[in-house]
């Protein structure tokens, strides 16, 4: 079995691959502050909940967008599975080319689900993933990563609008029939969540354009099936993006060892 961690900016997803085949995944909260043992209980908790052994685990890998947490993890996955963790990052093959104008300043979150979609989907490509940011990654025919669009995800922009305004009520991310609110809930939800619709088929729209090319769509993160659902464009929603990209970046791995 192989340990997939992927770090971000609120949670913290975990899945575990048998034969390439994802058999769970599960979240703990991103704790800047939990020590190396902290996590490794978690990590331990959840394997016992799961009725999963320790050493049916061959390997790990980390993806990190917080730096922070990455040690602690690392430490806490060695001591629990006796090897040590790839670190998605300097030094590890992913088969990606990244035409940016500073690569090593690619996240390791965006480096992984390009790499995944490289794999599965047919290239052009548009990656977006929903999360703390949503981020827009165009992949070339040629399969390489040529830059995208970021922009702050749809509860971070909620929270950021209810808790900074003091009239503002906090409101359930769901789509409301019609886009002309009646009342301050039904405005709220109108703008944050079709507003974030046209973003993303604004957005589709503009880099189909400059980039002269009919692309294939894929969407991960947890908001994803909330909003495009809703776009005219067809997106593939592909929950496990992530995860798949880090396994097949481990094996990639693997295989040099």
């Amino acid at each position: 079995m192989i340990l997939c961690v992927d770090v971000g900016n609120t949670n913290i997803t975990m899945g575990i691959f048998k034969d390439k085949k994802l058999v769970l995944k599960t979240k703990i909260s991103t704790d800047k502050g939990k020590t190396a043992d902290e996590y490794a209980i978690e990590i331990f908790t959840m394997f016992r909940v799961y009725s999963i052994e320790l050493s049916d685990v061959d390997g790990c890998i980390i993806g990190s967008v917080v730096p922070q947490v990455t040690s602690q993890l690392k430490e806490a996955l060695k001591n629990l599975f006796g090897c040590t963790p790839l670190i998605v990052g300097a030094g590890i093959k992913t088969g990606l080319n990244i035409k940016i104008d500073s690569p090593e300043t690619l996240g390791a979150d965006l480096v992984v689900g390009c790499v995944a979609a490289a794999e599965l989907y047919p290239c052009p490509c548009i990656v977006i993933c929903m999360g703390t940011a949503t981020t827009i990654c165009y992949m070339d025919k040629n399969k390489a990563m040529c830059g995208g669009a970021i922009m702050p995800g749809v509860s971070l922009s909620l929270n950021a609008l209810t808790t900074t305004s003091a009239l503002l009520p906090s409101v359930s991310l769901d789509a409301t029939k019609s886009v002309i609110g009646k009342n301050t809930n039904d405005c709220i939800k109108s703008g944050v969540v079709w507003g974030a619709v046209c973003m993303l088929d604004g957005m589709i729209e503009k880099i189909e354009e400059e980039s002269k090319s009919d692309c294939t769509i894929v969407a991960s993160g947890d908001l994803s099936p909330v909003i495009v659902s809703h776009c005219k464009r067809k997106i593939i929603v592909k929950d496990d993006l992530i995860m798949q990209g880090l396994r097949i970046i481990y094996e990639k791995n693997k295989k040099l060892n």
